[in-house]
């Protein structure tokens, strides 16, 4: 298996994101990333990383004649879409069974198309929660200015 299999294609990524990822530090072609690289442009540790290849979230890391990781601008893409799959709060568990659908190939759109909604609506739902929460703070926030204004009251 290749490091293009274990990554979504482009056009998975592109739907997967709102967003388009970031810009990458080289052009396809030149996409050799160190491990230290892929740390200082991802945020991830390189402990991180190494445990994401561990557990199958990251597998088939190309390697050097040197044993060396070797990243390339799709493993970048795929990371920031793990990612944003971790600002969802999805379980690791669910995000290694995604990458494991990936990787198995075209058949498995449905069940990929599931996990991800299933993980749109608990995103939702703490959307729907924190409105609620941030609703009460104006209330209070409302109610301390206006506290300021007539002196005398408290609470």
């Amino acid at each position: 298996m290749t490091v293009i299999e274990s990554t979504p294609a482009p056009t998975e990524r592109l739907a997967a994101c709102a967003s388009p990822p970031p810009p990458h530090p080289r052009p396809d072609g030149q996409d050799r990333y160190t491990i230290s690289e892929v740390s200082a442009w991802t945020g991830l540790t390189a402990h991180t990383l190494r445990w994401y290849e561990r557990i199958g979230l990251m597998p088939h890391v190309d390697r050097s004649h040197t044993g060396q990781r070797r990243f390339t601008n799709r493993d970048l893409d795929w990371l920031a879409f793990v990612g944003k799959l971790r600002l969802t709060g999805m379980p690791v568990a669910d995000m290694v069974r995604y990458a494991e659908l990936v990787r198995e190939g075209e058949h498995t759109f449905e069940e990929r198309q599931q996990l991800l909604e299933a993980t749109r609506r608990d995103v939702r739902s703490r959307i729907a929660e924190l409105q609620d929460t941030l609703a009460v703070l104006d209330h209070k926030i409302g109610f301390y200015a206006g506290v300021r204004r007539a002196p005398g009251r408290t609470t």
